[in-house]
């Protein structure tokens, strides 16, 4: 007979190949209505989810890169001198800026 539903084993499976992929969105969305109230009061499965956590970080652990904040703090740096350059602008240049182009 043709299973419905996937069991907790295979949706164990289907969460460590996501999170692995970093779709864990895709996982969320896959789930049906009777699986996520299966799984949510099921200890046996985020336990094992969190081993899952745990393999995933150590097996790709090298592999991690943490971001430079550099480019991030330039970019919010140049935004806030632009907000306050235009702050300080005359009213009539920030209409003009704003409107539409009239000549078309």
């Amino acid at each position: 007979m043709f299973e419905e539903y996937r069991q907790t084993h295979d949706l164990l499976v289907d969460y460590a190949e996501t999170l692995r992929d970093g779709s864990l969105p895709t996982f969320l969305k896959s789930l049906t209505r009777f699986e996520a109230r299966h799984i949510v009061p099921a200890p046996h499965f985020w336990k094992a989810a969190e081993i899952v956590r745990i393999l995933n970080c150590v097996a790709f652990a090298e592999g991690i890169t943490h971001p430079s904040l550099d480019l991030f703090i330039s970019r919010v740096d140049a935004k806030i001198a632009s907000r306050s350059k235009r702050a300080r602008e005359p009213a009539h240049v920030k209409r003009r800026r704003g409107a539409p182009d009239q000549s078309k």
